[in-house]
């Protein structure tokens, strides 16, 4: 099979020591990448993207939530999306979700159950911690950022629905979204993103990341609770993000069409 992966970082690169497919990659600078060693990935950059697309079987998306909104509007045939909080935007939302699209869990679980019981759930939390230094933003003033770096207590960042997380965490918190997608049940999906609420706590002994999701309502009450081991590409990066892309393309790869 044939695969055209969108970014690769530490999620592609991880992926691609994974899984025995013939992946081409599409990234900024080639250069760069060629310094870090391509893994045997053939390496393309954006004016190579549409002639990459019409050779490939299957894409996939590791590249963050500008790069899904930019180019998988384009793809006609499947795609794995990763960055799940592009689906917060409701222009884009619109455009990818077709028969084509396949979402990730990414780095939590339990989304079998919470679909099954969507329409019976009344409320829908997830707090994310994650430690102070991977969680500065551009945004962020220098004395924001140095506190951060500084801290020694738990302090709650964030609390609000995953269009507002996403928005101002948008590497941190597309769990949040991929949460929002799984519990939508009969709903729309924009519905969904306001019911799920989100908290995001920096936690200076924190060197994983942990998500605990609480979901109730006359289906019942349901705890699930990750912590998740960093990448062996890059620690600022969950290592489960590469599992779980890897296991959902494995589930589908049978049913890719291969012209």
């Amino acid at each position: 099979m044939k695969i055209l992966l969108l970014g690769f970082g530490s999620i592609g690169r991880h992926i691609v020591r994974l899984l025995d497919y013939d992946f081409t990659a599409m990234v900024r600078d080639i250069a760069a990448h060629r310094e870090r060693g391509t893994l045997g990935v053939r390496l393309i950059t954006e004016e190579g993207f549409d002639e990459a697309l019409a050779q490939a079987d299957l894409v996939v998306e590791a590249a963050g939530v500008p790069a899904a909104k930019r180019f998988l509007p384009r793809v006609n045939k499947p795609f794995v999306l990763t960055s799940v909080g592009a689906l917060a935007d409701s222009k884009t939302a619109e455009a990818l979700m077709t028969p084509h699209l396949h979402v990730t869990n990414g780095a939590i679980g339990g989304f079998d159950l919470l679909e099954a019981v969507a329409d019976q759930l009344d409320t829908v939390t997830i707090t994310t911690s994650k430690a102070p230094t991977g969680l500065i933003q551009d945004w962020m003033s220098d004395d924001e950022a140095t506190r951060l770096e500084n801290l020694t207590e738990p302090e709650t960042l964030f609390s609000g629905d995953p269009i507002e997380a996403i928005d101002k965490f948008p590497g941190n918190v597309n769990v949040a979204v991929a949460l929002a997608y799984a519990t939508r049940g009969s709903r729309p999906l924009s519905e969904s993103l306001q019911k799920v609420q989100v908290k995001l706590v920096a936690d200076p002994v924190r060197t994983d990341s942990a998500h605990v999701i609480e979901a109730s309502g006359d289906a019942g009450s349901f705890r699930f609770e990750f912590v998740s081991a960093p990448s062996p590409i890059t620690p600022a990066t969950s290592g489960t993000t590469a599992l779980s892309l890897a296991a959902t393309i494995r589930r589908i790869a049978p049913y890719i069409r291969r012209d």
